[in-house]
């Protein structure tokens, strides 16, 4: 009997070609597995990172803890943002993130200043965070997002986070439940030899 192998190059391919990010409007609200969350969290763990400093660091919120996390976001929104620039329709969307949103996680860097330029660091922890991004692709099933809201680089928010002086935020990853995976639109890019100087 002969058993069909996967190609894992062709499915590596797939999950690269099929990441998107899906907004918090587009998830269900179902919950996701502890088991998934740990896989996803060990194959970030492995993103290339020069000199193995590991910068990358991930505050896990779910159930309770990311609703206090939301509503300190909120809180921070209003504090923050000049009244021109303010949006109520913001405020409802961070409230309807309870009821769309499985885990919230904070990504954050811990800042190796004598062995690397800051630069480096930053690329490494978009890396683990690429690799958590790719997994959730990989599933076909769950999608996730990187949110940046100006509040999220705060010391307020460095704070509620309990960051060490030689940490930072670098934003929010909302992950969850495709509602819909069939409406998930195709991706778009343009040609990649319009970017390749090939000499």
């Amino acid at each position: 009997m002969n058993i069909k192998k996967p190609n894992t190059a062709i499915e590596i391919q797939k999950a690269i070609e099929h990441r998107r990010a899906i907004y918090p409007k587009q998830m269900s609200g179902e919950m996701i597995d502890n088991e998934t969350i740990e896989r996803m969290l060990e194959l970030a763990n492995w993103a290339p990172t020069h000199k193995r400093t590991e910068p990358w660091r991930f505050k896990v919120y779910s159930g309770n803890a990311m609703n206090l996390l939301l509503d300190k976001s909120k809180e921070l929104y209003i504090k923050q943002t000049a009244s021109e620039k303010f949006n109520n329709a913001k405020l409802e969307k961070l409230e309807e993130r309870k009821q769309q949103v499985s885990h919230i996680i904070a990504i954050c860097m811990q800042r190796n200043e004598v062995a690397l330029p800051e630069f480096e660091e930053i690329a490494a922890v978009s890396m683990a965070v690429q690799n958590m991004w790719l997994y959730l692709a990989s599933t076909q099933k769950y999608g996730g997002y990187w949110s940046t809201p100006s509040y999220a680089f705060s010391t307020e928010f460095a704070d509620f986070l309990e960051l060490e002086e030689n940490e930072k935020c670098l934003g929010l990853f909302l992950i969850g439940t495709i509602a819909k995976p069939e409406q998930v639109p195709a991706g778009q890019r343009g040609d990649w030899r319009d970017k390749v100087d090939l000499r």
